[in-house]
C-alpha cells in the first residue's frame, strides 16, 4: 500500500516542476503493475533487498534482525551517483517546489513535533557516500536504535544535529506533521498557508479511507481522523485523478482495489468544508469521561469531533463566563 504513496509523492513532485532526478527505493515484494507505475513517474527504480546475501547491510541484520526495515532506509546513501539527495517518506505529499532544499548540507531536516530536540527522519538532506553507509551500519550494529526504528538510528549518529548548525534546522513547513496540526492549531492557523511538505504521520494513512470522486468525500472511520481534511482531499484528488488511471492501464482486466468508490448513501467523514455535521457527531459512540481521559493519553482525541478545538474553545468560554 505504500506504493500509493510513493506515486502520489512522485507525481506531486513532477506538477510542482521539480528540476532535479527522482528515485524511488522499493523492497522486492512490491507488485509488477505498481513497479511499472512508479517507472512511469520516477527517473529510477531501485530494488533494495536487505535479505541479499551480497549486501553488507545483510551481515549486520544478522546480528540486529529487528533493525530490518532501518537497514532498507540506509540504501540511500549508496545512491553514489548523486552528489546530494533529499530523501523523502513515501507518507508525504509536496504543496509546491521544494528545489531550495539542495541549498542545503547534510544533515539537514525538520524538528519532530514530539521531541523538537531531534529531527523527523521523513525528510532529510544527505550526500550519498559508502564510507558514511558503513559507518551507519556499524553504528546500527553497536547502538541499535533508541526508537526501533530509523529516525533513532539517524538522530543518534548524527547527534550534534540540536545543537551544532542551526542552519541543518529546516523549517517545520518542509516537514508539516498532519497530525501536530491540532496540538497547536493557533500556530497552524497562522503559519500553515506556507507548508511545502505535508507529513501523514501516524497509524492511519490516506489510503486507509475511500474517496468518492465525484462526490469529493472522503470516508472512513472518524476516530481514526487525525490529519486536517484539506490535505486529505489534495492527496485523494491527486491519486484519483493522476494515478488510479495509471493503475488501471497496467492490471488491465485483473481487479485491484483503488479506494475510488462513489458511495450513493454513506457517513461523510470529511467533505469540502473543514467541519464534521452534527449529524456526524451524533452517529459516533458517546465516550464516558473516563474513556475521552484514557483516549486523551494515549494521543487518541477526537481531535474532528467531540474534542475539535472549536468545540474546547466553547467549553472554556462557558466557564470564563
Amino acid at each position: 500500500v505504500y506504493a500509493r504513496g510513493a506515486m502520489v509523492l512522485g507525481q506531486s513532485l513532477k506538477n510542482h516542476n521539480t528540476s532535479k532526478k527522482l528515485v524511488a527505493l522499493i523492497g522486492p515484494q512490491v507488485s509488477e503493475p505498481c513497479q511499472s507505475v512508479l517507472k512511469r513517474i520516477y527517473d529510477e527504480v531501485r530494488v533494495v533487498d536487505v535479505l541479499d546475501s551480497g549486501d553488507t547491510a545483510h551481515l549486520a541484520l544478522m546480528k540486529r534482525p529487528e533493525l530490518g526495515v532501518t537497514f532498507t532506509k540506509l540504501h540511500c546513501w549508496t545512491l553514489t551517483h548523486y552528489s546530494k539527495c533529499v530523501f523523502l517518506d513515501a507518507d508525504i505529499l509536496v504543496l509546491s517546489n521544494i528545489d531550495e532544499l539542495f541549498d542545503r548540507e547534510e544533515l539537514s531536516a525538520a524538528p519532530d513535533p514530539g521531541w523538537p530536540d531531534c529531527f523527523n527522519s521523513g525528510v532529510f538532506v544527505f550526500c550519498p557516500s559508502m564510507e558514511t553507509y558503513g559507518k551507519l551500519l556499524q553504528y546500527c550494529i553497536e547502538h541499535g536504535s533508541f526508537d526501533g526504528g530509523d529516525q533513532g538510528v539517524l538522530n543518534g549518529f548524527f547527534s550534534n544535529w540540536a545543537t551544532a548548525d542551526i542552519s541543518k534546522h529546516l523549517p517545520f513547513i518542509y516537514n508539516l506533521s498532519s497530525i501536530a496540526i491540532y496540538t497547536y492549531l493557533p500556530a497552524f492557523k497562522q503559519y500553515g498557508g506556507n507548508a511545502k511538505v505535508v507529513h501523514f504521520l501516524g497509524k492511519t494513512k490516506p489510503w486507509s479511507y475511500t474517496f468518492d470522486p465525484k462526490a469529493k468525500q472522503i470516508t472512513g472511520s472518524v476516530e481514526k481522523a487525525t490529519t486536517h481534511p484539506t490535505f486529505l482531499l489534495d492527496w485523494w484528488s491527486l491519486y484519483s485523478s493522476a494515478v488510479v488511471p495509471m493503475l488501471q492501464e497496467q492490471y488491465g482486466d485483473k481487479p485491484f482495489h483503488s479506494g475510488c468508490v462513489e458511495v450513493s448513501e454513506h457517513i461523510c467523514l470529511i467533505g469540502p468544508s473543514e467541519s464534521v455535521s452534527s449529524h456526524d457527531q451524533a452517529l459516533q459512540p458517546q465516550l464516558s469521561s473516563e474513556e475521552r481521559k484514557q483516549k486523551w493519553e494515549q494521543g487518541q482525541a477526537d481531535y474532528m469531533g467531540m474534542d475539535s478545538f472549536d468545540n474546547i474553545k466553547k467549553k472554556l468560554d462557558t466557564f470564563l463566563k
